[in-house]
């Protein structure tokens, strides 16, 4: 990782430190719980403490870290109620977003998300796991700009950020194929207008079980600590 220049203002310090911890602490390159320490982190970035200290704060607010006073800021865990949670949310931004889609969402609009469909395949090819999660993301932050909410799809990036690791572990599993056929479905649903059809589909695909999730959560620790690359 390359310092950062002196004559680079205070606000691109901090942009640039958020950046780098948030990569890190979404693909847990700091462990589950572990300590995070402001004069390494500042040293390591070539800058003061200030504005990692900025972007530690940042973080913690949105969610990618915990702050222990006297102890300090610690990567989060990998919580299975937590990250329930957070499905049942992005379910109901999801839901509300489609039902505004089918009103705003024009033909063309959706055509286009079937094209991109088209394009991508269901076939993951010698893509990673990286990839393939990043391709699941951009369809849903794109159905979600078909409603025309932009508050909601900052919401839903935060969401689906803090989820990632889970949704790593659901491509690991060769679900590739699974995920482009339901997201076709919901496309076709939407572009019939059928709100209650859409709903369903979209339902389906995001729901997960507490059980399944815990699953998930089991197998991605054991990958962070086997230091798996994807």
């Amino acid at each position: 990782m390359r310092g950062f220049s002196m004559d680079e203002t205070v606000s691109t310090f901090v942009s640039r430190a958020y950046d780098e911890l948030r990569r890190m602490a979404v693909g847990y390159k700091i462990r589950p719980g572990e300590r995070l320490n402001e004069g390494e982190l500042a040293k390591q970035f070539g800058i003061s403490r200030t504005p990692v200290r900025e972007a530690l704060n940042r973080l913690t607010t949105e969610g990618f870290l915990r702050f222990v006073p006297g102890k300090g800021f610690f990567c989060r865990e990998l919580d299975p109620k937590e990250v329930f949670d957070l499905y049942q949310l992005r379910k109901a931004i999801e839901v509300g977003a489609v039902k505004l889609s089918i009103d705003n969402a024009s033909d063309a609009d959706i055509d286009a998300l079937l094209q991109f469909l088209d394009e991508t395949g269901p076939d993951p090819g010698d893509r990673t796991t990286d990839e393939l999660v990043r391709l699941d993301e951009y369809f849903h932050e794109q159905l979600m700009r078909l409603s025309g909410n932009e508050r909601m799809l900052d919401v839903l990036c935060n969401v689906n950020a803090r989820i990632q690791f889970v949704r790593w572990t659901d491509m690991d599993h060769g679900r590739r194929p699974t995920t482009q056929r339901e997201h076709r479905d919901i496309l076709m649903h939407l572009r019939d207008r059928d709100e209650v059809a859409c709903i369903a589909a979209l339902e389906r695909h995001i729901d997960r079980r507490q059980d399944q999730i815990t699953a998930a959560i089991r197998e991605g620790i054991a990958q962070i600590y086997l230091n798996n690359t994807r």
